[in-house]
């Protein structure tokens, strides 16, 4: 999503570092408070898990990647209908998800995404990503924003109820950002919002898009990014470890999305769950790993399937 307009996190001083990312400190969720301008994350209300998700084997993460296709995902892009991957710029080469722009000549805001089959609600989120090589020929000036650029678009309505010459999806962005090599900072693990809003130290937050607090990745190097969601009570983004941007209550509202449904895009509606997606946004870039955490399950302890570490129950998945 667009880069312009960007604003600093909001309590980015008070953020404090984890040990890992898998093992959030979720439990703390009320650990301390600020005031003014400087209000720390900590302060949102979070329910607190049982056990921390570092208890989860390895075979619980869902690899929504395998490795080897792109079957579970949906494509849409910009001006073509859902299942077009238009100029094959998804594809799987050497076990890596690749968005590639060798077979464009130019690019008329084809803006393009590609969805995990299922929604999800409560999880939490990792992908493993970087940029390569050039952006697409006929870019332009107007599109610098978009060098470098990809996202992780959560919480999306399906993509089928997109119009066909919608450009982004309704849907909450944690924005992937490149370093230029240019000796300037840009952060990743922003937030930007096409079609939506969310809350920030108790108040309506409607910046587009929002810095968080990580430092800059130029180059080629992969940057694992993490994002724990709680419904629309809760949803922080991770980097190394870090907690580097966190807010709440997302919802629908706001532009940078168009054309929209007005049948979907009923502003003010809460964004408790939906789909998951990646872009193609003019910039190449790979993923060798895209993965989740299910944190909405059984929470019975006499249910074979019993989980320590869900934080919401969903009984009729419970096995006996």
């Amino acid at each position: 999503m667009r880069e312009y307009k960007l604003t600093p996190a909001i309590g980015a001083r008070r953020v404090g570092r984890v040990a890992s990312a898998l093992a959030l400190a979720i439990a703390s969720a009320c650990a301390g408070s600020g005031s003014g301008g400087n209000v720390g994350v900590s302060q949102m209300a979070t329910p607190a898990p049982r056990a921390s998700i570092k208890s989860a084997p390895a075979g619980d993460w869902i690899q929504m990647f395998n490795g080897r296709d792109l079957s579970n995902w949906d494509i849409k892009f910009a001006k073509h209908e859902l299942g077009d991957n238009y100029n094959n710029t998804f594809r799987v080469e050497g076990g890596l998800m690749e968005v590639r722009y060798d077979k464009w000549t130019a690019f008329n805001g084809e803006f393009g995404h590609i969805f995990y089959k299922q929604p999800f609600s409560y999880y939490v989120l990792a992908a493993e990503y970087r940029f390569v090589g050039e952006q697409v020929a006929g870019a332009g000036p107007s599109l610098a924003w978009a060098k470098r650029n990809n996202g992780l678009m959560l919480h999306s309505p399906d993509p089928k109820t997109m119009l066909k010459d919608q450009d982004f999806p309704i849907s909450i962005e944690v924005q992937l950002l490149g370093g230029l090599s240019d000796g300037k900072p840009r952060s990743t693990a922003n937030l930007c919002t096409p079609g939506t809003n969310v809350v920030m130290n108790g108040k309506l937050h409607t910046p587009h898009c929002t810095n968080s607090t990580s430092k800059t990745y130029d180059g080629d190097q992969w940057v694992r990014v993490e994002v724990l969601v709680h419904g629309d009570e809760l949803i922080r983004h991770m980097i190394d470890g870090q907690t580097v941007l966190e807010y709440t209550r997302p919802q629908i509202g706001g532009g940078s999305a168009s054309p929209t449904d007005p049948k979907v895009k009923v502003d003010g509606t809460p964004l408790t769950g939906g789909y998951i997606s990646l872009q193609a946004e003019t910039a190449p870039a790979d993923f060798r790993k895209v993965e989740l955490l299910n944190l909405e399950g059984c929470m019975d302890p006499k249910a074979r399937n019993y989980k320590t570490y869900i934080v919401r129950s969903a009984p009729n998945g419970c096995q006996y």
